[in-house]
């Protein structure tokens, strides 16, 4: 036995190349790289070292040769095989046990003291067998000899170079409160973090690290302080709580905490500071015990970077976890539903993993964070992450949301919102109707010409005329081989483009077109069109070669070259009239490169975010922007709508994939404004089939359709039975994604998943196998009442019949699905003495309109109506009289004639019965804080009118503006947006309106909507 102390090989050359220059990273691991980065992590003047060979070895394990490793050579076959290495400290405590190991891919050890409890370490890949890195745990010594074994019975081990002991220093606790009963304690003296949610501790001993271009002899921290200081960001009002941590001549480190009042979960985040802080790998969060309370079926999520080459999502049973998920991860038991969800709610700078291992280990797990990942099977690099800061004094890593809750689904909702709060849109929000329509690459592909695409029109103009979303229009989109019709290609002649949109315009559609404006099909050099620059020029390359990608070499979207090609294709696409664009393959413009043109673009997404960006900006507001294979994350700031999965079809099989996708990732509503389950084919697929791919699509968010209906066939009639349901429709008109039920399908689909809308419920019920099932649905399980009855519908049918086993339910709803088929049953609750399908409240000329409408009316006095100012003390302005009994749509109105002035005006309904019970509506804002009501004011003409409508406006209104037609029962008609309008706007497509009375919305860019009335004749 000896102790170790190692000394840094060729240190004046290593400095002289790292000093002052823009590094890249090797391709291979991080390991392979560890001589020119300082893992910044506490360490102790007065550990003692071990090495593994000094040890007794048994059961096969054995020594073997390590250039790298300390005296040359280390312990291996550490399975079944065991070494046990004797230990002697002066005195008994807890001391700081640092394994230093190699191994080319992750894996565990135990390490067990004096034959007691073993303390499982999950090893991550160090960069190959013998290339050595550490972890650290905690472990209890007694006072003279100790025996430490280390082995892993349940698995393969890692090759053990050496141990070493750090006694604990006394511990100095810094207590961070935040939401209820939780708190992190930061331990000032020894340099880690422990997180308790209600009281309990989940995440024990975590701590972090950084890898940096700096080399220090010294590299302990010497002093940790604690400050705070009031927030107010996006996140709400809360503290920023800063760990600053020094050392004599060496950089800085703050680890920082923020929390918000009222929020139950927090983030952290990483900063280097001092000269040389630019870095490839930060890890805010990094813990060998994550206990998340509950041991019945606990899962570990794999969330994937992209849509790309088929991948899944897979939550896998936590003794089979190792391995990272992309940006987020979580780790729950699906019996309870109680787990921890962490992940990066920032993705323009850096690609985090989120490792989660399981392995080996009976009641916790570890969980690492780390931003500068990839993986070549999941991030699509093919070499490490760039340098972030280069040449820069600080260095700030993502910011990371970890939450702990009773349900581990509302953790990922709470992660989508954080994401859409932290990264919002730089694309314009889509406020208009859900979108519905077609997409030519389902059926015709690369077939497509004008006579097909105009009979397509003419097809869903007349064959499907109730087919509509509430905009009472459809996206007709025209995919790859569109340049069929320009007869040579970007550069061709794009006139039989504008017909092709001219036609759909005149039937009252809005056509669409494809583009994968980061790729190179043709992947051999010659003229950039719309550049005097050459392809091989912009390629992205790695290693000096070009990137290739799904059979495309990937374009470097910072090069000029690239954006002059984007601004000329996207420029003609607007003169042709184009209003939605298919965008795809947007994962090239991600890639990690050897560099960028622009030589302050370091990383992939740094590139991604610059190339994004510069697309937004040239479709300058005038399309709906569509993504198909993307990131999953970082894509949330450029489009309206994304594809949830890529490449499925019509069949049972390729419905599973895509809902496997929802299943696990419906969370990124919050991110997108829709997401989409790719287009529905119904080719000669049995009839269960095209119900389950239709109710894939009602069930992720939006309807595209994919047959050829330029031709007639069996698809032809299943989609103007299926297009044209109108309950059906109606569901999808709302455009939100369901929510899985389950959790606990590895990586298949849910079965059943279940959406509340108003006063209605929902469960979309899937049988994806080849013999019908039987299904017992607990409705408390699902979210709905265990003790309320429902009465119950299924909506493919339209009726209750041979398809709905139950007609009302109570507690358990139990069906019947023929194989390879769906359903979607609609319950409502009965036991509720009203039903409520809507409840609206809009500026009217004259004061505030309130209009509600109710399916059924059981003892139902009244309803009073109550306005407040804060949203917290109501006061009843008014009574409407209730029906009594009643089982027909009731439509209600009321009229506030004097709203306050200055302020938003909070409105809801309380329904009262003949016996004094109550219940109160949901609380609908109306904005009358302008202080010049003149300026709010719009006139509009002719009023009535049939044909034609005017916009007045008393000011010009810059930026872009929205403008929508509502019906009385507060569905959008008509929608249309303008950039910097003049003082009149003139808006098209009033004559298909039915006849009635209908509200005008005028919402600016500030997000001020004006209103007033307008009579269709």
């Amino acid at each position: 036995m000896k102790n170790i102390n190692l000394k840094p090989l060729g240190m004046k050359k290593l400095r002289s190349m790292l000093n002052g220059k823009a590094l890249r990273r090797p391709f291979g691991s991080v390991g392979a790289f560890c001589l020119g980065a300082l893992l910044l992590a506490q360490t102790h003047a007065s550990a003692q070292t071990f090495e593994a060979e000094s040890g007794v070895l048994s059961n096969g394990a054995d020594i073997q040769g390590c250039g790298s490793c300390s005296g040359g050579s280390q312990v291996g076959n550490l399975g079944n095989g065991a070494v046990v290495v004797p230990v002697n400290v002066a005195a008994a405590g807890t001391y700081k046990l640092t394994v230093t190991y190699s191994t080319g891919d992750p894996r565990t050890i135990n390490a067990t003291p004096n034959g007691g409890t073993p303390i499982v370490v999950s090893c991550p890949a160090s960069g190959g067998w013998s290339t050595p890195a550490s972890i650290a745990v905690g472990i209890v010594l007694n006072a003279g000899s100790n025996s430490i074994r280390l082995d892993n019975p349940n698995g393969y081990g890692p090759n053990i170079d050496k141990i070493a002991f750090s006694p604990m220093n006394a511990p100095n606790i810094q207590h961070i409160t935040f939401g209820t009963n939780n708190r992190i304690d930061y331990d000032l003296a020894n340099g880690h973090y422990s997180v308790y949610f209600n009281n309990v501790k989940v995440i024990g001993e975590a701590t972090a690290s950084a890898n940096s271009d700096q080399l220090h002899e010294s590299t302990g921290f010497t002093s940790r302080t604690y400050s705070s200081a009031p927030v107010n960001d996006a996140f709400g009002n809360g503290t920023k709580h800063v760990i600053t941590m020094t050392k004599s001549g060496g950089i800085g480190m703050q680890q920082v905490f923020y929390t918000y009042t009222g929020k139950e979960h927090f983030f952290t985040e990483l900063v280097l500071t001092g000269n040389g802080s630019n870095s490839y790998k930060m890890t805010p969060l990094v813990s060998n015990y994550v206990d998340i309370q509950s041991n019945t079926d606990r899962r570990a999520l794999f969330v994937p970077f992209d849509n790309d080459a088929w991948v899944r999502y897979d939550a896998k049973e936590v003794r089979y976890a190792n391995f990272f998920s992309s940006e987020a991860g979580a780790i729950y038991d699906n019996a309870t539903r109680k787990g921890v969800v962490i992940g990066s709610v920032e993705h323009s700078v850096w690609k985090t993993g989120v490792n989660l291992v399981g392995e080996g280990r009976s009641t916790t797990n570890y969980v690492a964070v780390v931003a500068g990942w990839t993986q070549e099977s999941i991030t699509r690099d093919k070499r490490g992450h760039g340098w972030v800061s280069v040449g820069q004094t600080a260095c700030r890593s993502p910011r990371i949301l970890v939450s702990y809750g009773a349900d581990w689904r509302a953790g990922f909702d709470t992660f989508g919102q954080a994401n859409a709060l932290a990264e919002p849109r730089y694309i314009f929000n889509w406020t208009a109707g859900t979108p519905f329509g077609w997409n030519s690459w389902g059926a015709i592909q690369s077939s497509i010409n004008l006579p097909k695409a105009r009979s397509v029109v003419d097809f869903f103009a007349t064959g499907t005329p109730d087919f509509r979303n509430s905009d009472n229009t459809l996206y007709i989109d025209l995919d790859s081989y569109w340049d069929n019709m320009s007869g040579g290609g970007l550069n061709g002649n794009f006139n039989d483009l504008t017909e092709f949109a001219n036609y759909c315009k005149s039937k009252g559609f809005k056509p669409g077109i494809y583009w994968a404006p980061f790729v190179d099909w043709g992947k051999f050099g010659r003229q950039m069109e719309g550049s005097t620059y050459n392809y091989q020029d912009a390629w992205t390359k790695v290693n000096g070669s070009p990137v290739e990608l799904d059979g495309a070499y990937a374009l470097d979207p910072t090069h000029p070259g690239t954006k002059a090609r984007l601004a000329m294709v996207i420029g003609k696409f607007i003169a042709c009239g184009f209003e939605m664009i298919k965008i795809d393959f947007l994962g090239h413009a991600s890639l990690e490169a050897d560099s960028y043109y622009d030589n302050t673009i370091h990383t992939g997404m740094e590139a991604y975010r610059k190339g994004m960006e510069y697309l937004t900006d040239q479709l300058d507001g005038k399309m709906l922007v569509y993504a198909a294979i993307s990131p999953n994350l970082a894509t949330g700031r450029y489009a309206h709508m994304r594809r949830i999965a890529c490449d499925a079809y019509k069949d049972i099989n390729e419905t599973a994939y895509t809902l496997n996708s929802t299943s696990y990732g419906w969370w990124q509503q919050h991110i997108y404004n829709y997401l989409d389950a790719d287009h529905l084919v119904f080719g000669t697929q049995t009839d269960g089939e095209n119900r389950a791919r239709f109710a894939s699509g009602i069930v992720t968010g939006t309807l595209v359709t994919g047959d050829d209906f330029s031709a007639t066939g069996a698809w032809t009639a299943k989609a103007q039975t299926l297009l044209q349901n109108e309950d059906l429709l109606n569901l999808a008109h709302h455009g939100t994604v369901f929510t899985p039920v389950e959790g606990n399908t590895g990586n298949q689909a849910n079965e059943v998943f279940v959406k509340t809308i108003g006063t209605k419920s929902y469960l979309a019920i899937f049988n994806y196998g080849g013999t019908a099932k039987a299904f017992n649905i607990d409705l408390q399980r699902a979210g709905l009442s265990g003790t309320d009855n429902y009465s119950t519908r299924e909506l493919f049918s339209g009726a209750q019949n041979v398809r709905q086993a139950a007609t009302n339910v109570q507690g358990t709803f139990s069906i019947t699905v023929p194989n390879a088929d769906a359903v979607i049953v609609e319950l409502t609750n009965t036991t509720l003495p009203v039903t409520l399908i809507s409840f609206t409240a809009e500026k009217s000329n004259t004061g505030t309109l309130l209009q509600w409408k109710t399916a059924d009316e059981t003892n139902n006095k009244e309803f009073v109506i109550e306005r407040s100012t804060d949203g917290k003390a109501f006061k009843a302005i008014g009574k409407v009289p209730g029906a009594g009994d009643s089982s027909k749509e009731k439509t209600y109105a009321y009229h506030d004639l004097v709203p306050v002035g200055g302020a938003i005006n909070y409105y809801r309904l309380k329904q009262v019965d003949f016996d004094g019970t109550s219940e109160n509506s949901v609380i609908r804002p109306v904005n009358y804080r302008d202080a010049d009501e003149s300026k709010s004011r719009i006139n509009i003409y002719p009023n009535p009118g049939t044909d034609e409508l005017n916009i007045r406006l008393n000011q010009s209104l810059e930026g872009k503006v929205m403008v929508r037609l509502v019906d009385m029962s507060g569905k959008c008609m008509l929608s249309r947006s303008y950039t910097n309008p003049a003082e009149v706007i003139s808006v098209p497509g009033i004559r298909p309106l039915r006849a009635g009375n209908y509200i005008v919305e005028v919402e600016s860019a500030d997000g001020t909507v004006q209103n007033t009335r307008f009579s269709k004749n």
